[in-house]
């Protein structure tokens, strides 16, 4: 058997790490173009998309793209995030004519409305999404998007990976469900997604109590966000663990009818798997704390120099287990290797020009082998998946 016609193939890319132009169209500094530690890079200038994305475009097409992946710039939209500004026209323009030309070119866009940055003015006002303002705002934003792209953008997602907690992740659930319901009401035919980091995890031995704290640790750490998304309410696990600490949320009035928006389909990334000793979960610190401090190296996985393990099967595992638990469609949404490779521009020209090619064997092995186990995942058991989308098709700042 062979993947349908209308299987998605192709890439997903941020707008802080891409774009550029910083302080270019109307766009204002968000957070993430003011991050600079040493830690990460400087994402002012990103790889210049903004002014050169019609060369990512061309080479997309010539790989055999169908579909990509790429974030708005909440600030180029609305620049200090707010209720009463107006919308920035200039970003409206930017984003419309990047979605006409992956469709001129056969590439099917989505949009993620939030992808690790923010207008800066809601952070140091507002303290982010630990204020219901901001919740708000984000809904002004989402729904001035739609409006604006949703007659040709037919795949959507509010947040990348959310790993928020406590209050701050129920503020961020209401705002994912305020943009699934304007979605509903302002373009119906159109797809929104439930997306979350998903990293499988192994007992390290066969007890039964390491056994019962792996189960724990994917439940609180992956299982909590995809069955909010696919059901519409805290799941039962999470309820006890959050009550048990005195950490349940403040609900407000309706947001147990708005966590009732639920998805179309479930996406995810995933990279590696990790591994755990014994453990237990206390009453004081929080759960990635803990699971944290009982990873362990997998001696049957290889790893990459920064220890992220390399897993098809737990990628199969994954997809499983997803679809399972939402009886909902899953997406890859992410997937890949990081890889120290260290060239310079004029080893690369070099190397063009004498027609020859980078030599990325490892890049290569682990893609096929995980596009591998995505096939057994679809046709031996029968999971259904829409696509297979890589992070990330083009050089990008991290």
């Amino acid at each position: 058997m062979g993947f349908r016609k209308d299987f998605l193939w192709g890439g997903a890319v941020t707008a802080h790490q891409s774009e550029g132009a910083y302080q270019e169209g109307g766009k204002v500094p968000a957070v993430c173009d003011l991050t600079v530690s040493g830690k990460f890079s400087d994402f002012k200038d990103g790889i210049d998309a903004y002014h050169r994305y019609d060369e990512d475009i061309a080479l997309m097409k010539e790989m055999g793209f169908n579909f990509y992946r790429f974030s708005i710039c909440w600030s180029r939209i609305i620049p200090n995030g707010t209720l009463d500004e107006p919308v920035n026209e200039e970003g409206v323009k930017f984003y419309s004519d990047l979605i006409d030309k992956l469709l001129a070119a056969g590439i099917e866009p989505m949009i993620t409305l939030v992808h690790f940055d923010m207008p800066y003015h809601l952070v140091k006002n507002y303290n982010g999404f630990a204020s219901r303002y901001v919740v708000d705002c984000f809904e002004r934003y989402a729904r001035v998007c739609i409006e604006r792209f949703g007659d040709r953008v037919k795949h959507w997602m509010s947040f990348n990976e959310p790993k928020h907690l406590y209050q701050v992740n129920h503020n961020v659930f209401i705002a994912h469900c305020k943009a699934v319901k304007a979605l509903r009401e302002l373009q119906p035919d159109a797809k929104f997604c439930g997306m979350a980091a998903v990293t499988n995890i192994y007992p390290y031995t066969n007890t039964p109590k390491n056994n019962l704290f792996a189960w724990q640790a994917y439940q609180y750490m992956n299982g909590f966000h995809v069955d909010v998304f696919a059901k519409g309410k805290y799941p039962d696990y999470m309820v006890a663990y959050l009550e048990n600490r005195g950490w349940m949320p403040h609900f407000e009035e309706g947001d147990e009818e708005l966590l009732k928006y639920t998805v179309d389909y479930i996406a995810f990334s995933y990279y590696r798997s990790n591994t755990v000793t014994e453990g237990e979960f206390d009453l004081e610190r929080p759960y990635h704390e803990v699971v944290g401090e009982h990873m362990i190296k997998n001696p049957h996985c290889e790893a990459n120099e920064w220890g992220w393990e390399i897993d098809p099967i737990g990628f199969r595992w994954t997809l499983n287990d997803l679809h399972t638990r939402s009886d909902l469609p899953v997406f890859v949404l992410e997937n890949g290797i990081g890889w120290r490779e260290d060239m310079t521009q004029e080893e690369v020209d070099a190397m063009l020009a004498a027609g020859k090619t980078i030599e990325d064997d490892y890049r290569i092995n682990y893609h096929r082998d995980h596009i591998k186990e995505m096939e057994n995942a679809m046709f031996e058991d029968g999971v259904p998946c829409l696509g297979y989308i890589t992070w990330g098709p083009i050089d990008i700042l991290a």
